[in-house]
């Protein structure tokens, strides 16, 4: 029996996403036993490479002439179509070698880049001015700022095929609204079966040709992100069209999160088995009945008379976390990757830049507290630690595999005594890594801790530090202050370890004040050296967290649920204190852009929440009925740091 595992699109270009790998290397210790063949395929970076090929550049070009001539003047033409066809030539010609670049074989073209005269620079480049590149790049800085340039290029395109061709259509995300806690199945099913686009006919072609190369008997399908849902089941119609009797299998995070309330039958017109939660012993049941073996399902929902069941096993068990096996890439394009710099976000370029191997410390988070999180479902609740040794020997395997020594850890929060004890057996077997992930802020990490972790070859750590308040701290059950966290991450910041904080607004009970001095918190940890990159993410309510389980306790009362026959995750709710978040997003983006880039330190932060007045000095504050002035002292930080 063969089984070929696929990431669909659209996801991360620069990377493989880890769930094949891991299932890959997971289902070949049972090849023998099940008689199993086990290959994987990742039809997003296919689709990319396709797609930003000088044959489809070309065709876009004449279908976008076709629709502008048949149109006349009865509309005006967005001004990144209109670039692209004044330019049309010059990309075709440009396109080979620049994704060469980005995909490192082509070094000597960043001088062409740079001369700015190489590539046709469209709207994405409207914003650039020498200065800003000087700033960001040095004047040595060759090879960084070509491929800044070339991802602006890259960014350029991706909005023509969106904007002309496929609306659908972005770079990380395929169809993503389409997916986005969608209770009613309607909007995808009439999406697929409805003309196809130019888009959605090449990923038709690599479909048909990875069935042609691989002839499974099996197709199993991750979607890990609501934007490559699309992209699965646009997959899995051109598989029932040219090969019937294989077996369907959808499973991934996504799926873990959103089907959970799966009732929709039309969801089995495209694929015959859903599975939740971990995959490995999900497809192992699943594939040992396939295989004509006696087996029960686990977490699995099949069609049955129309209706939708799911079947799950209660007496069969997760595997533990040492005895998943080893993760492997084999069979996937690793030199086909490209590196994107598309922004200046230090802890954003961790995520597009660069050929990271994706390992996991534990499963699970140790803390799991966490009020907003999804800690009721599996992949948070079942924390599950495997041995140093065992890490190694993954670390140590995906090395060799692919000559690549950056590690991503994915952990929900990497446990601080299992990077402890990594780290010293990385330095003492004079193992040379380079490796970032996500922690939580808390007290355990000590300067000490931080400059061993740094040693080890720590470049990054990402956290959650929220809403900067202490109260809703608490609220939200986070197991940290405001001060903890300032000395956390100035203990990285000392070690040489780039810090990235992960901010929400919009919580429950959150007001205009409490906004207003987060943000000056958030100041002062960017002033004080405490942090290097942050986010301001809107807070959502999950169906799966104890706040979207138990809304009385927050404050909160939840609207009247849909219908529910498809996915399933964010909930609406109404917060009594009635914050107008829409409008202070906006200033704490602008905020946060300009903190990141050393602009606006000194300056009171009620003005990112208004356009300035004319004339009016920076640092000056025009007042607004709208925006409270900060209650937080201007040297708290530096208090906690004393």
């Amino acid at each position: 029996m063969r089984c070929l595992l696929v990431t669909p699109p659209m996801i991360q270009l620069n990377t493989p996403y880890p769930a094949t790998a891991y299932l890959t290397g997971f289902l070949r210790l049972h090849a023998r036993e099940l008689r199993l063949e086990v290959a994987q395929a990742d039809a997003s970076i296919a689709l990319f490479l396709r797609l930003f090929s000088a044959p489809w550049l070309e065709r876009m070009a004449v279908e976008l002439r076709r629709r502008a001539r048949s149109l006349g003047k009865k509309a005006p033409v967005p001004a990144s179509i209109a670039h692209f066809l004044d330019h049309a030539e010059r990309y075709i010609d440009t396109v080979g070698p620049t994704v060469r670049f980005l995909q490192r074989r082509n070094s000597s073209l960043a001088f062409r880049i740079i001369g700015r005269a190489f590539l046709p620079e469209g709207p994405r480049f409207a914003h650039l001015a020498e200065e800003q590149l000087m700033g960001a790049f040095g004047a040595l800085g060759t090879t960084e700022q070509a491929r800044y340039l070339a991802s602006l290029y890259v960014d350029d395109l991706a909005d023509v095929w969106g904007i002309g061709i496929d609306p659908r259509f972005e770079l990380a995300r395929y169809g993503e609204r389409l997916a986005a806690s969608a209770a009613s199945f309607d909007p995808l099913d009439e999406a697929l079966t409805g003309a196809p686009t130019i888009v959605d006919t090449v990923l038709d072609d690599i479909t048909r040709e990875l069935m042609a190369t691989h002839q499974p008997d099996v197709v199993a399908v991750t979607a890990p992100f609501p934007g490559n849902v699309y992209g699965a089941f646009r997959m899995a119609r051109a598989i029932r069209e040219v090969a019937p009797d294989s077996k369907l299998i959808l499973g991934g995070g996504w799926v873990n999160t959103e089907l959970r309330s799966l009732r929709d039958p039309r969801v089995f017109d495209y694929f015959d088995y859903v599975t939740l939660d971990d995959g490995e012993r999900p497809l192992l049941n699943l594939l040992a009945r396939l295989s004509g073996r006696q087996a029960s399902l686990v977490r699995t929902y099949v069609r049955k008379g129309g209706d939708v069941v799911l079947e799950n096993d209660p007496r069969e068990h997760d595997i533990p976390q040492r005895d998943t096996g080893i993760p492997t890439y084999d069979g996937l394009p690793l030199d086909e990757y490209v590196s994107l710099l598309e922004m200046l976000n230090p802890m954003h370029r961790f995520w597009s830049d660069g050929r990271w191997n994706k390992i996991t410390l534990a499963h699970g988070c140790y803390w799991k507290k966490c009020s907003f999180c999804d800690v009721s479902l599996d992949y948070i609740g079942r924390y599950d630690k495997p041995s140093t040794d065992l890490v190694l020997e993954r670390i140590r395997s995906l090395m060799d595999e692919t000559g690549e020594t950056g590690f991503h850890l994915v952990d929900e929060a990497a446990p601080p005594a299992g990077l402890r004890s990594l780290a010293k057996r990385l330095i003492a077997e004079k193992l040379s890594i380079t490796w970032w992930g996500n922690i939580r802020f808390e007290k355990t990490f000590t300067p000490e801790l931080c400059r061993l972790l740094a040693q080890s070859g720590c470049v990054a750590v990402s956290g959650g530090l929220e809403v900067a308040s202490d109260r809703l701290l608490e609220l939200m059950k986070k197991g940290v202050t405001v001060e903890q966290v300032a000395r956390v991450t100035r203990a990285f910041t000392d070690a040489g370890v780039m810090v990235h904080a992960y901010l929400m607004y919009g919580f429950p009970t959150e007001t205009a004040q409490d906004t207003v001095d987060a943000l000056e918190r958030v100041r002062q940890l960017f002033a004080a050296g405490c942090i290097q990159s942050a986010y301001w993410h809107r807070f959502s309510a999950t169906a799966h967290s104890p706040i979207g389980l138990n809304p009385r306790e927050y404050g909160i009362r939840l609207r009247p649920p849909q219908d529910i026959q498809f996915a399933h995750n964010d909930v609406a709710f109404e917060d009594p204190v009635g914050t107008d978040h829409d409008y202070l997003g906006g200033g704490l983006r602008k905020a946060i852009y300009n903190y990141m880039h050393g602009v606006g330190l000194d300056a009171d932060v009620r003005e990112w929440f208004q356009p300035p007045t004319k004339g009016a000095k920076r640092g000056r504050h025009r007042s607004s009925p709208h925006v409270p002035m900060t209650t937080v002292p201007p040297d708290l930080i530096e208090r906690f740091l004393c």
